[in-house]
């Protein structure tokens, strides 16, 4: 859903949708994921009420980080500041999902260039 309003809004970027689609072994999925997290100019995490426990998303995060990808988090479904964030991802890098707000965290992660 992220990926398609952005499509159809007057967003100033574009979103690629690259999150795996099917399930494979642990270290096929790695190298993988890596790889992808490599080609990337940032990372995106969509921040869910139950994302804390997903482990497969800390380890993207930790991998963006490992390749100083920056990275950042937008909070969805239902999701807010009072909601447990993933390991890795910062509170204050993650924020209210307006496309205003995602505008400018891509434009801030873009001039940083990485993770601090």
């Amino acid at each position: 859903m992220f990926v398609g309003q952005s499509k159809n809004s007057s967003t100033p970027f574009a979103i690629s949708d690259w999150s795996a689609k099917s399930s494979m072994p642990q270290s096929k999925w790695e190298a993988i994921v890596k790889e992808k997290i490599n080609k990337c100019n940032m990372v995106i995490v969509l921040v869910g009420k139950t994302m804390a426990s997903a482990t497969g998303v800390a380890k993207e995060i930790s991998m963006a980080i490992d390749q100083d990808v920056p990275v950042f988090g937008v909070y969805v479904d239902g999701a807010n500041s009072n909601s447990n964030l993933p390991k890795g991802l910062q509170r204050n890098r993650t924020i209210v999902w307006t496309w205003d707000n995602v505008a400018s965290a891509i434009d801030q992660m873009m001039t940083e260039g990485k993770n601090r």
